[in-house]
């Protein structure tokens, strides 16, 4: 099967879906920005907490994410980079990718246009998913150095 990296006005013929883990990604983005908001609507009485911080007393690579999303949502940024840096720089990054995702599947599906969708060899993802893991693995051992 060929893909035209073009850009194709009203496209015709079968819409290629949206890849299962992009909409995977896109959920846990809302969920997790939902819960920061019902984290800060509840003056932060509400959350989840971490099991490895609530058993050890050690910060994992995502404690301090809620708080960091609430701090967004409130326009605080110094507050949001001290919860949580790694997290506030790659959540962005992953939501433009997974944002232009669905868009371009959306105006797709609308025949309005055809979009080149981003496209990752199976060897590639596994390569920056493993990165991003080691990545989270070395913030979360440094994290707890202090």
């Amino acid at each position: 099967m060929s893909h035209s990296p073009t850009v194709v006005l009203r496209p015709t013929g079968p819409v290629r879906p949206v890849d299962r883990r992009v909409l995977g990604l896109a959920a846990t983005g809302v969920g997790g920005f939902a819960l920061a908001g019902v984290y800060q609507l509840s003056g932060g009485r509400l959350g989840i907490p971490c099991l490895l911080h609530a058993t050890t007393g050690l910060n994992c690579p995502l404690c301090g994410s809620t708080r960091m999303a609430a701090a967004l949502l409130h326009g605080d940024l110094n507050a949001a980079w001290h919860f949580n840096p790694v997290v506030l720089v790659l959540g962005p990054l992953i939501g433009v990718a997974v944002g232009y995702q669905l868009l371009a599947w959306s105006l797709e599906s609308l025949r309005l246009i055809r979009l080149p969708r981003l496209r990752m060899s199976p060897r590639a993802v596994d390569w920056t998913v493993k990165a991003l893991i080691a990545l989270l693995v070395v913030y979360g051992f440094a994290r707890n150095l202090n």
